[in-house]
């Protein structure tokens, strides 16, 4: 209830300012401790843009990348990463990587031809996978130059987010898929799938190296059929499946995150759910509540563990981002772009 509380009071103070524009910001950016954050915008709208967060003095600038170059970053801003002082923000639609500096935000470079660029994963300084939606292959490119320098052919596989355990790269088969690939990041070949419930899309990696998969299951009507959603911990020294937590077929759960002890797993299902690794069962009821708001995109700080929850509202207009102390506590909220996506923390 004291949740449900504060919510509201930050919910009416921001109310009363729903049609003020956010605020841009047309200089240097003080990216030493905080977080970018890629909002989609809408699809076909080409409104998609990216935002940061300084944790320290809890300013939001928004806008970043068109109030520095002028320009828009293009169709769906889908996800962001970083590798040295250069920002890599994949915009899905537009089926490019735009390369911006960190620090300045004026454009460097970019990475184009892509077919539906979803993630981008940093195996070295010099080698980084790109995760398409449609491409049936990962691309394989260097950071340093932005240059595409191969293919991994995935055959009939799609490919989403990826993690790394020692020098195999796990890659979630989402869009109607029912596996997670195994690629060898020594030689770039597809060498083992992992059969999964339906639609895996989240993977993260545990303490103990364990590898963690979200399946949404699917949806009625899809042609691979339609499944309950599950989360799945897989052994990747044997790669099998350990465990499977199996929701009800009415549920919706996404966002698979981890503390930073990598001991306790946070997931959306309408509300906010929390589970230490060791759980057996699901938990019974929701860490937070939503009552009015969309939690559409959850994210956990990996110093601080603090909690961010993008309020996507309606999906047409700006969003609200919540700040939530380890405890549940109201830290702060502000405004983004439309459709918050993705959380990469500094």
């Amino acid at each position: 209830m004291k949740f449900i509380i504060q919510l509201a009071a930050v919910l009416l103070l921001l109310v009363a300012c729903t049609d003020d524009p956010v605020e841009t910001i047309y200089f240097d950016l003080d990216t030493s401790k905080g977080v970018f954050i890629s909002c989609e915008g809408n699809f076909m709208y080409g409104n998609g843009s990216l935002s940061f967060y300084h944790t320290v003095n809890k300013k939001v600038s928004n806008q970043l990348f068109y109030a520095r170059n002028n320009v828009p970053l293009g169709d769906v801003v889908q996800s962001v990463a970083r590798l040295g002082n250069s920002l890599f923000i994949v915009v899905n639609n537009s089926g490019k990587i735009v390369v911006a500096d960190a620090n300045t935000m004026e454009f460097k470079g970019s990475i184009t031809g892509l077919i539906s660029p979803r993630y981008i994963h940093f195996v070295s300084g010099q080698k980084a996978y790109i995760s398409d939606l449609y491409a049936g292959q990962l691309t394989v490119i260097n950071p340093e130059t932005f240059e595409i320098t191969g293919f991994i052919p995935l055959g009939n596989y799609n490919s989403e987010q990826m993690v790394q355990v020692g020098k195999y790269v796990y890659v979630s088969d989402w869009s109607y898929g029912s596996n997670v690939l195994v690629v060898d990041t020594e030689t770039d070949e597809l060498i083992d799938n992992i059969e999964v419930s339906l639609q895996p899309k989240d993977l993260t990696v545990d303490k103990n190296g364990k590898i963690w998969v979200l399946s949404d299951g699917g949806y009625e009507g899809s042609p691979t059929g339609n499944e309950v959603p599950a989360i799945s911990r897989i052994d990747p020294e044997t790669l099998t499946i350990e465990q499977i937590y199996r929701f009800d077929q009415e549920d919706t759960p996404s966002n698979l995150e981890l503390n930073s002890k990598g001991d306790t797993l946070y997931f959306l299902n309408r509300h906010l759910y929390k589970m230490h690794i060791g759980n057996r069962h699901l938990p019974d009821s929701a860490f937070m509540h939503a009552e009015q708001e969309l939690f559409y995109h959850l994210a956990i700080d990996p110093q601080s563990n603090d909690i961010y929850i993008a309020n996507a509202i309606d999906y047409t207009q700006d969003a609200i981002v919540f700040r939530f102390s380890q405890s549940g506590e109201v830290i702060d909220s502000f405004k983004v772009g439309i459709n918050p996506s993705h959380f990469m923390f500094r």
